[in-house]
């Protein structure tokens, strides 16, 4: 009886079982640091999101490796990319939920791609490739942190500017709104529109971005001077002189 238990316990505490935990630890620790930039964002997929998905990448991947070596021999033969080429066409659904389309803006792409990345990191550490997924995760911050905000800049500098534009509702300025951009050289993309109610009734809260090459000084003095428009405001200075 002393044998059996002994054995046990030994077979419960295996050199493989101690893997497996330690991989789901660094997944688990990982995925946390993840998921921390895109909650503080205030992002819908956040630190349980991320964290869920790469325990789940990674439990997948450890019981492909794992689950079945008992059963494996000269006539089963057990293929364990089989499981992450699922696991990888799988998270596309959940990434898409996270993904939505206001008029010609598009929304979550970074946060679908964090998903991706998070059960990415998830099959790493499964796979016992710890170290690979602790770069992944520098890298994201780096892509997140440093890329994103350089890019915005340089995109300011070449003339794009976002403004948000008061006006009448039901008078027809959204078209010599979107016609004086393309007199003056920019293009629009409307980002969010709002109703509030006044002192002279309601009024439409438009959030518009203008890209173009040319200085925004004279666009948006031409903006505030269109017949039924109350105000322009400027959110993101790019380029205005």
């Amino acid at each position: 009886m002393t044998t059996r238990k002994g054995a046990g316990v030994n077979a419960l505490f295996s050199l493989n079982h101690v893997v497996q935990v330690v991989a789901m630890l660094a997944t688990f620790v990982l995925c946390l640091t993840l998921g921390a930039e895109r909650h503080l964002r205030h992002k819908d997929a956040g630190v349980k999101t991320h964290v869920l998905v790469g325990l789940g990448s990674c439990l997948f991947t450890l019981v492909s490796a794992y689950g079945f070596a008992p059963i494996t021999g000269s006539d089963v033969a057990v293929d364990p990319s089989r499981v992450a080429a699922q696991i990888v066409s799988g998270i596309g659904f959940l990434g898409a939920g996270v993904i939505f389309v206001n008029n010609d803006t598009v929304r979550g792409l970074t946060t679908a791609a964090t998903v991706w990345l998070s059960a990415a990191i998830g099959m790493a550490c499964g796979a016992g490739m710890i170290p690979l997924a602790a770069t992944a995760v520098a890298l994201d911050y780096v892509v997140v942190l440093l890329l994103g905000p350089l890019t915005s800049r340089l995109q300011r500098r070449r003339g794009e500017v976002t403004v948000r534009i008061d006006y009448e509702v039901g008078r027809a300025i959204m078209p010599e709104i979107l016609q004086a951009a393309t007199a003056s050289g920019f293009t629009a993309t409307l980002e969010e529109t709002e109703v509030t109610r006044g002192e002279h009734g309601r009024t439409m809260n438009a959030v518009m971005r203008f890209h173009g090459q040319r200085p925004a000084v004279n666009f948006i003095e031409a903006l505030s001077g269109l017949d039924g428009v109350d105000g322009v405001e400027c959110l993101e200075r790019g380029r205005l002189d």
